[in-house]
């Protein structure tokens, strides 16, 4: 049996908590928590730590810890990271990486310099049918691709006496809808079609602009992405925090030569295969030819898996890559550093309203063109 991967948290919010499951799920202990001035002290009790401290400085002397989960405010990501990596631990690193590109940049050369396992939750890619998706366009089924296309709606802030630190440009960045889910959206297209995205134009519209603790709203509640990628398809996104309802629909339809595949987030058992001359359901558990799918349906079929299951399949790779292996398809700060290069082109487009170039990124997972 393997030891048990002891993990220090940075911050007690709502990721602090999904981490702190995932981490005893997969086979961790949390040997200690980081609280800030923000975090709830009801949720603090909830995330079973062995030990609290009132700094990250106290954390990292802790000389017991394998990894260091940052789970704090997007402007700290960058400063917190850098001295978790100086430690020689394993870094995992809610996004974005940082919010900008010299900084996400700066820290992914760190990480590689250091030689540590390092990670980014772009935890989507583990739902098992994502992974068939993938698959079959890998084998072919799907044919060329052509249009790529769905959206990620949200309805948290659709009121206007809702509030974030998020909302705040100071603490998350001056991109939220784009910067908080849409690259989520954009590392999935990526992941399960091999498509880059080479150019695109974006528009950013803020729908209430002024909130409680925010007098002037800069970061936007929405948006509207058309893209182009290297492999010749064409694409749309469409983003919202402010959709009555929606709760968190991350959808996508990825349409080829001859068939196209659809997922909902929000029903994540099953994939949408269209074609010509049929429709089918393929559900998740039921043998595919996906060894990936495979591995990471842990359940019976109909005992249905979600957002918790693929984020503890995502730290149990990560901790798999710690203790010597080599799990596929795990996100790196690599793909952190490319998320930061797409919002920075969003923002890029919003303010010069047209099309721009996006720099290509080097990651893992991109796949030569068959």
């Amino acid at each position: 049996m393997q030891r048990r991967v002891r993990a220090g948290i940075a911050g007690a919010g709502f990721m602090g908590s999904v981490h702190a499951r995932a981490v005893r799920a997969a086979g961790g202990d949390v040997a200690v928590v980081a609280v800030t001035k923000h975090d709830p002290r009801s949720r603090v009790a909830a995330l079973g730590a062995e030990r609290v401290v009132e700094s990250f400085v106290e954390l990292l002397a802790d000389d017991s810890l394998d990894v260091v989960h940052i789970c704090v405010p997007n402007a700290l990501h960058a400063e917190l990271a850098a001295a978790a990596l100086d430690t020689g631990r394993a870094v995992i690193c809610e996004k974005p990486l940082a919010t900008t590109v010299a900084e996400a940049s700066a820290l992914t050369d760190r990480a590689r310099a250091a030689g540590v396992v390092n990670a980014v939750p772009f935890v989507y890619r583990y739902h098992p049918v994502v992974r068939l998706a993938r698959d079959r366009i890998d084998a072919g089924h799907a044919g060329a691709l052509r249009i790529l296309h769905g959206s990620y709606l949200q309805d948290w802030l659709s009121r206007s006496r809702d509030s974030d630190w998020r909302i705040d440009a100071a603490r998350g960045g001056a991109s939220r809808a784009f910067g908080d889910i849409g690259i989520h959206w954009c590392d999935l297209m990526e992941f399960v079609t091999g498509h880059r995205i080479t150019r695109l134009v974006a528009n950013l519209k803020t729908a209430v602009p002024e909130r409680p603790d925010i007098a002037t709203v800069t970061t936007e509640d929405m948006a509207t992405i058309m893209f182009e990628t290297d492999r010749g398809a064409a694409g749309s996104l469409v983003l919202s925090q402010v959709s009555p309802g929606r709760k968190n629909r991350l959808w996508f339809s990825f349409d080829g030569e001859h068939e196209s595949l659809a997922f909902d987030q929000e029903c994540p058992e099953q994939l949408w295969v269209g074609t010509r001359d049929d429709v089918r359901l393929l559900s998740r558990g039921v043998p595919a030819g996906s060894t990936e799918a495979d591995r990471l349906s842990v359940l019976p079929p109909g005992h249905p898996q979600g957002y918790q299951d693929a984020f503890t399949a995502f730290v149990a790779d990560a901790y798999a890559a710690l203790l010597g292996g080599s799990p596929e398809g795990r996100p790196t700060f690599a793909d952190g550093l490319r998320a930061a290069v797409l919002t920075e082109a969003v923002l890029r487009s919003t303010r010069e309203a047209s099309w721009v170039d996006v720099p290509p990124v080097s990651v893992a997972h991109h796949r030569p063109t068959k």
